[in-house]
């Protein structure tokens, strides 16, 4: 009975020691915010409330707090748009309706990081989008982004696929990312923007 306590103990302390490494590891890449799960359009509303409070009071430039805002507002939208439509009337969630995003202050910039399940089928296509977009100059970025507008498709999400165009334009830099293989149905999606 003493070894099991002592066991349970060892767990317990292990387990608030991973809190403290999760901590440091925050404190080290400078993560302001961070959240794991599901984005809802309440959750939407909340975190850009306080990242709009959090940025009055950290941030002395307008120009760039109205461009952390504007990236952020089209990186949560992305991954709520990604959620599967039916989980969304149903309330019916499930793992890979989770997402994963953070948003870090670094000494000259900011990073809004995201992370998301998307099908394995869909990742050719994103891959090509991705590497076209970061081809692209701010003004091609521009004339692309107006071609998509006036004559791109709505997708079944009821997006015309502007949301990478626009954080790329926003954001003023290449859009860093990789698909990382999940099993035979789905990869995860990581995405780093940068914004400065």
């Amino acid at each position: 009975m003493v070894i099991f306590v002592g066991d349970r103990n060892m767990l317990s302390l292990k387990s608030l020691k991973n809190i403290y490494e999760l901590y440091k590891t925050m404190e080290r890449e400078n993560i302001m915010l961070s959240f794991k799960g599901i984005v809802t359009s309440e959750l939407l509303t909340s975190v850009l409330q306080i990242m709009e409070s959090k940025m009055e009071h950290i941030e002395q430039s307008p120009k760039v707090r109205k461009k952390v805002f504007n990236v952020l507002v089209e990186c949560l939208q992305n991954l709520y748009h990604h959620i599967d439509p039916d989980d969304l009337k149903t309330g019916d969630f499930h793992e890979s309706d989770a997402a994963l995003f953070m948003i870090a202050r670094n000494a000259d910039s900011y990073e809004i990081k995201t992370g998301n399940y998307i099908p394995v089928h869909q990742v050719s296509g994103l891959r090509t989008k991705l590497e076209l977009i970061n081809s692209m100059s701010r003004d091609q970025l521009k004339e692309y982004y107006k071609e998509v507008l006036t004559g791109g498709e709505v997708s079944e999400k009821g997006t015309a696929g502007l949301g990478m165009i626009d954080i790329a334009r926003k954001s003023g830099n290449k859009l860093d990312y990789e698909f990382l293989p999940i099993d035979s149905d789905d990869s995860f999606f990581c995405l780093n923007v940068k914004i400065a």
